[in-house]
């Protein structure tokens, strides 16, 4: 294992991704066992993540489905990747992470994003517009301000004013930026597009302003890692997803995930096919030795300090497996 490896913490995002014959609440379900399993594995974070309307994500609460899952474990910090804070009041959002801190102190993240839902149809359902996410800047210094009782409203959030809830930007687009100025922690993806990656990290570190919340510029990269016995049975793991997003990109809906052989039987117009194979370059897939060389090279060249690792599947038993050669990777001791 290398120095890079050794000295990086990995987490885990699941979105709740609905599978084909498997309903919503069976993908919460699954949430909640993997984050007991990634517990055991010995990662460090397992964030949860917010989507509206969407049929291939039951994912819709965060805050509600962080709270089954740090019920449900007793070490591993629990958090959002992400709460879309333009979809929510400030004062509301920072009651609900009060809450969960009062209730699991110490193992609380607050990661988020800037969406504004999914469609038109799921912006308007929310009361919410695409300009909304304009003032994400704004809307974070709120958030940020109720835990430290500075909201000249003179109204006090409970709990959660005098609490510590370690707050992260996920940074896409302006996302590096608004971090940087807000002196916090940035989550930025995804690993298929490097060039933009390493812009958006080279940018936050030299405009990142000292806070409260953070001393130094902290980067956690995300994206899709496959780790497999063979480089074959890696790519299978990528299928699914790569299949679901094509769909997307070309029908409007994002579907449940299919598995990996009937991915394989589906006929694809020339558009979709080329979604497709795009899905499927540049993620981080092999074998243990063929990742960990590809890891190593992706720390050296972000100087990250973690990895969130965002893997979706049809096969759970192969996700599974994934993280468990993943945290050998990482040189991590299961409990």
């Amino acid at each position: 294992m290398s120095s890079a490896i050794a000295e990086t913490r990995f987490s885990v995002l699941d979105r709740s991704r609905t599978r084909e014959g498997h309903d919503g609440a069976e993908a919460l379900r699954e949430t909640v066992g993997l984050a007991q399993e990634m517990e055991r594995l010995g990662y460090h974070r397992f964030w949860v993540s917010e989507h509206h309307g969407v049929p291939g994500v039951a994912g819709s609460a965060p805050t509600v489905l962080a709270s089954a899952v740090a019920a449900a474990t007793r070490t591993i910090r629990v958090g959002t990747g992400g709460v879309m804070l333009p979809n929510h009041r400030p004062l509301v959002v920072a009651e609900q992470f009060g809450v969960l801190e009062a209730l699991f102190p110490g193992r609380i993240d607050m990661g988020l994003g800037r969406s504004v839902g999914f469609t038109d149809g799921v912006r308007r359902a929310l009361g919410r517009d695409k300009d909304d996410a304009d003032d994400f800047a704004g809307q974070l210094d709120e958030l940020l301000g109720w835990f430290r009782g500075t909201s000249a409203t003179g109204v006090h959030a409970r709990p959660t004013e005098g609490l510590t809830v370690p707050p992260f930007v996920l940074a896409m687009g302006e996302g590096a930026a608004i971090a940087a100025r807000a002196g916090l922690p940035m989550v930025i993806g995804d690993l298929r597009n490097r060039e933009r990656m390493l812009r958006g990290i080279e940018l936050y570190r030299e405009t990142f302003r000292p806070s409260v919340w953070a001393s130094e510029p902290y980067v956690v990269v995300s994206g899709t890692i496959a780790v497999a016995r063979t480089p074959q049975d890696a790519h299978r793991i990528l299928l699914s997803e790569a299949w679901s997003m094509a769909h997307a990109r070309t029908r409007g809906t994002f579907p449940p995930l299919p598995s990996a052989e009937r991915v394989e039987s589906l006929p694809m117009t020339d558009k979709e096919r080329g979604f497709y194979e795009a899905g499927l370059v540049g993620h981080i897939a092999g074998t243990e030795d063929e990742v960990a060389h590809e890891l190593e090279g992706l720390l050296k060249e972000t100087g990250a300090q973690e990895v969130l690792v965002t893997t979706s599947t049809y096969d759970r038993a192969a996700l599974v497996d994934s993280y468990g050669r993943l945290a050998r990777i990482a040189g991590q001791t299961p409990a």
